[in-house]
């Protein structure tokens, strides 16, 4: 059983008030047009106060509904299941669209654990359209990052551009700035480190907290 998809009850609620429509006529619009016999002007309700969650179908339905897409109606999405969703892309598209059996695809979605190559990798981030960040965090590739800006912030980062960039398809210009400022931000951890130790060359516990959280530390300079 999947959980519950995030939801913006706020936005949903905005639209539906925006275009004039009564709970009842949403869940009239749900019924005949969208295949959601069981949709009462109560659920809708229940949607907007928070109190129930609308599954995949039924989001899709209220999007509908609300002449608009599904991605307006969720929070940030998590999963790879939520970006689909997000998308309104049916697993059979994405699929196709990356080159894997649908069974193995939707198989991927419900362990929430992506297996592709490189190369179904990147059509998978094309096809949904993913932010740097998310198509990192969905493709398992958080510990390859992690690594190549630790050398970064550790030796010359201007030596790890290129690598960087290809592993989250940005361009190189836009990396020179987050990675000059953590290296200055790391260096300037270990020379303190140094000073209180008398020059031991221990790290230091404010320098391995940075490595730990680098990952964060770089998404935090990276321009959405």
């Amino acid at each position: 059983m999947h959980p519950p998809l995030p939801f913006n009850a706020r936005a949903a609620q905005a639209l539906r008030e925006k275009l004039g429509m009564a709970h009842g006529h949403v869940a009239y619009g749900m019924r005949s047009s969208f295949g959601t016999a069981h949709v009462t002007p109560e659920h809708v309700a229940a949607w907007e106060r928070g109190t129930a969650m609308p599954d995949a179908v039924e989001l899709a339905a209220l999007a509908g509904a609300l002449w608009c897409h599904p991605r307006e109606l969720m929070g940030r999405p998590r999963t790879l299941r939520e970006h689909r969703i997000a998308r309104g892309i049916a697993p059979e598209d994405v699929a196709r669209g990356t080159g894997l059996p649908l069974d193995v695809y939707v198989r991927m979605e419900e362990t929430g654990w992506w297996a592709g190559d490189k190369r179904q990798s990147a059509k998978l981030g094309t096809l949904l359209s993913l932010p740097p960040r998310d198509f990192i965090a969905i493709t398992g590739l958080e510990g390859e990052l992690a690594r190549l800006l630790t050398e970064a912030v550790s030796t010359r980062w201007q030596a790890h551009v290129r690598a960087i960039a290809k592993l989250i398809s940005v361009d190189r210009k836009e990396l020179h700035e987050p990675l000059d400022a953590m290296y200055h931000e790391y260096q300037a951890l270990m020379a303190a480190t140094l000073s209180r130790a008398g020059g031991s060359t221990a790290s230091g516990e404010d320098g391995r907290r940075y490595l730990e959280e680098i990952v964060d530390h770089f998404w935090a300079y990276l321009p959405e």
